[in-house]
C-alpha cells in the first residue's frame, strides 16, 4: 500500500497529465499512452514535496455539477457581453468594482473561484485581500453590484464549499 501511495501521490493528477499528453501529441498509439503515463507518474512524484497539504474533495460528484454550471454561465455571459458591446452605449454602461467577502478558507477553493470569475466573460478577479477574506472583482456592466456579489456567493462559492470544505 505504501508503494502505491509513493508511486501515485496524486492519482487524479496522474490521469490528467496522461490525458493532456495524449491530447498534445494528437495521436493515440501505445507509445504515446505509455509515455503519457510515465509523465503522469514521474511529475507528481517529483512535485509531491511541494504539496504537503493535499486538498481533500468532500463531494467529488459536485465537481461535475459545478463544471456544467460554469460552462453554461460562460456561454450565457458571452451572449450578454456581446449585447453590451454591440447595443449599449458607453454612457449607459455601469462598470463596477465589487468586493466579495469570502467564506472559503481553502487556498485551492479560492483559486478555483477566482479562475471561474475570470473565465466568465465580463468579469475578472483583480485582487485577493492579504488574509484571503475578500476578492476584488471588476465587472464590465453591473448596474447592481450587490446582486453580482450575491450571485457569485450563491452560485459558485456555496458549491465550492461543498466540494472543498
Amino acid at each position: 500500500m505504501k508503494l502505491l501511495r509513493w508511486l501515485f501521490p496524486h492519482p487524479i493528477l496522474t490521469i490528467l497529465l496522461t490525458i493532456v499528453w495524449l491530447l498534445l501529441v494528437n495521436g493515440y498509439s501505445l507509445n504515446s499512452l505509455l509515455f503519457g503515463l510515465f509523465l503522469g507518474i514521474v511529475i507528481p512524484i517529483i512535485t509531491s514535496p511541494y504539496w504537503p497539504d493535499r486538498p481533500t474533495l468532500r463531494n467529488p460528484r459536485m465537481i461535475i455539477e459545478y463544471t456544467l454550471i460554469v460552462l453554461y454561465d460562460i456561454v450565457v455571459a458571452n451572449v450578454v457581453v456581446a449585447r453590451v458591446i454591440l447595443f449599449k452605449s458607453n454612457a449607459d454602461q455601469c462598470p463596477a468594482w465589487v468586493s466579495i467577502p469570502l467564506d472559503l478558507r481553502s487556498p485551492e477553493a479560492i483559486t478555483v473561484l477566482a479562475a471561474t470569475i475570470t473565465l466568465t466573460p465580463g468579469t475578472v478577479s483583480a485582487d485577493l485581500s492579504d488574509h484571503g477574506h475578500s476578492l476584488l472583482v471588476h465587472c464590465l456592466d453591473a448596474p447592481d453590484p450587490d446582486a453580482v456579489r450575491d450571485e457569485i456567493k450563491t452560485r459558485y462559492e456555496r458549491r465550492l464549499m461543498e466540494i472543498f470544505e
